[in-house]
C-alpha cells in the first residue's frame, strides 16, 4: 500500500483530526508497518497522538474497523483508541502514543520476559461476543489436516500476528496492531510466537521451551498442536508461493521445520 504523509490527507480529513486532537503542530510519518495508508505521530494541543488510516474503499478497510471495535476489550497494556472517524473517503484511528521501541526477540534478549508477561496477560482475556471476529477453526480450516480444525476452537482472544514490530517495549511490553483478532484456543498465540522466535535465531528446542512458559501450550493436546503446526506450515507455504519476498520464504521454512519437530516428538510418531 502506498504510504502517504499527514499533509497528503484531504483538508477535510486533517480538520476532522484537529477537531478531535487539537491543532496539529508537527507530524512525523512512522517507519514500517506498510498496511496503513497513513501512519503518523502528531504533536497537538492535547498532547501526542498516533493516527493510522486507510481509504474507506480499500479492501483492508474492514480490518481497520475491526481493529477499532476490538480495542475496548484489550488488556490495559495495549494502546487506547481515543477516536475513530470516517471522513473525506478515509477511515482514521487516533491512538494513545506509547514510548518505547519494537521488541527484540533474539536469544538472551532482556525483552523476552516482558513479551512473555504481555502474552500471559492476553491469555487471560476472553474474546468478546459483540465484535464480529473469526474463529481459529474458520481461519485455518482450509489448511488443517482433514477433520482437525475443531481442535483449534476456544474462547480466548488471540492476536495471531506476534511479530516483534507488533510489540512496543518500555518497562513492559505492549501488544499493538490488532488487525486480525481471533477467537480460539489460548495455545494458538504461543504456537504463532514460536515461529517468530525461530525467525529471531532461536533453535526449535529453545522456541518450544519458551512457549512452555504458558500453561495453555504445556497442557494443549499433542495432536492439536501438531495439526495446527501442519495448518500453519501450509498457510505460510501458500503465502511464500504468492509473494517471493525472502522473509516470507524464511517463515514458511520455519513453519515446516517446526511441524516436523512436533511430529518427531515422542507420542506423535
Amino acid at each position: 500500500m502506498i504510504r502517504r504523509h499527514f499533509h497528503d490527507l484531504p483538508v477535510e480529513a486533517r480538520q476532522a483530526i484537529a477537531d478531535k486532537a487539537g491543532p496539529v503542530h508537527a507530524a512525523r510519518t512512522a517507519d514500517g508497518g506498510l498496511n496503513s495508508g497513513i501512519a503518523a505521530f502528531l504533536e497537538t494541543d492535547h498532547g501526542p497522538v498516533f493516527v493510522k488510516g486507510i481509504p474507506t474503499d480499500h479492501p483492508q478497510a474492514p480490518a481497520q474497523r475491526r481493529e477499532a471495535a476490538i480495542n475496548p476489550h484489550l488488556p490495559r497494556a495495549c494502546p487506547r483508541l481515543y477516536w475513530h472517524i470516517e471522513v473525506a473517503g478515509w477511515d482514521l484511528l487516533g491512538y494513545e502514543v506509547l514510548p518505547g521501541r519494537h521488541a527484540d526477540y533474539s536469544p538472551g534478549s532482556p525483552d523476552l520476559p516482558l513479551v512473555a508477561a504481555a502474552l500471559a496477560e492476553l491469555q487471560e482475556t476472553t474474546a468478546p461476543t459483540d465484535v464480529p471476529i473469526k474463529a481459529t477453526e474458520q481461519r485455518w480450516a482450509a489448511y488443517a489436516p482433514p477433520g482437525s480444525a475443531a481442535l483449534f476452537s476456544g474462547d480466548t482472544l488471540l492476536h495471531t500476528d506476534l511479530a516483534p514490530h507488533n510489540l512496543i517495549v518500555d518497562d513492559r511490553a505492549h501488544i499493538i496492531d490488532w488487525a486480525w483478532p481471533t477467537r480460539g484456543a489460548a495455545w494458538i498465540d504461543p504456537a504463532i510466537l514460536i515461529l517468530r522466535l525461530l525467525e529471531a535465531g532461536h533453535t526449535l528446542v529453545e522456541a518450544d521451551a519458551f512457549a512452555r512458559h504458558f500453561p495453555s501450550w504445556r497442557t494443549a493436546p499433542a495432536e492439536a498442536k501438531e495439526a495446527f503446526a501442519s495448518a500453519n506450515a501450509a498457510a505460510w507455504q501458500e503465502i511464500a508461493h504468492a509473494d517471493a519476498a525472502p522473509w516470507k520464504a524464511s517463515m514458511a521454512g520455519h513453519a515446516v521445520a517446526f511441524h516436523a519437530h512436533l511430529h518427531a516428538l515422542p507420542g506423535n510418531r
